[in-house]
């Protein structure tokens, strides 16, 4: 099947968008998928503000978004934006980066105020970048996700069911249109 770089750009170790994340790359890899997690935060801080390009660990992820079939992005919403630490990245990566591949942008938010924060802010950058497809993206409430005692994370039963859907429609347009469309209808 694809390689998947599923991206956070989360500047927190707790992260709620994190977390979602790497529930859905868990859909993904039982769909046959190599799924790569990278979190954004992990990158050092001096090579991202200094647009390091050269840097050793700007120049792997750079390598990870090229070999990449598919790119996952999530990102918390700040001030009706995506999050300055994505931006970072995004700003390091040649421009056509997302040449051919297909991208499922994701946001995380506490207020339906941010709810369009990925059509207004995020989408135009993604689609700068020349991706072939953008799925439709998704915004997820912070309440609607739950990080319990012991670590493990449990997502509303509707937006669940919503996140199911697009995860499996992104996997689906990675396969060929012809899948795509079948999930689609």
């Amino acid at each position: 099947m694809s390689t998947i770089l599923s991206i956070s750009g989360s500047p927190s170790p707790t992260s709620r968008t994190a977390r979602l994340l790497r529930g859905l790359d868990s859909r993904l890899t039982a769909q046959g998928h190599q799924v790569v997690p990278l979190d954004v935060r992990t990158l050092p801080a001096e090579a991202l503000l200094h647009a390091d390009f050269g840097h050793p660990e700007i120049v792997r992820a750079t390598e990870l978004v090229a070999r990449a079939d598919g790119i996952v992005i999530g990102t918390p919403v700040y001030k009706a934006a995506y999050s300055g630490l994505l931006k970072s990245l995004l700003d390091l990566l040649p421009q056509y980066a997302l040449e051919g591949k297909t991208v499922l942008p994701l946001a995380t938010g506490g207020s339906t105020a941010h709810v369009l924060a990925i059509d207004y802010g995020l989408r135009p950058v993604l689609a700068s970048m020349g991706p072939s497809h953008i799925t439709p993206g998704w915004f997820v409430l912070d309440k609607h996700i739950e990080v319990r005692e012991d670590g493990r994370v449990v997502v509303d039963p509707a937006t669940r069911e919503a996140l199911e859907r697009l995860v499996d429609q992104f996997s689906a347009a990675l396969s060929g249109p012809e899948s795509a469309g079948a999930v689609a209808a």
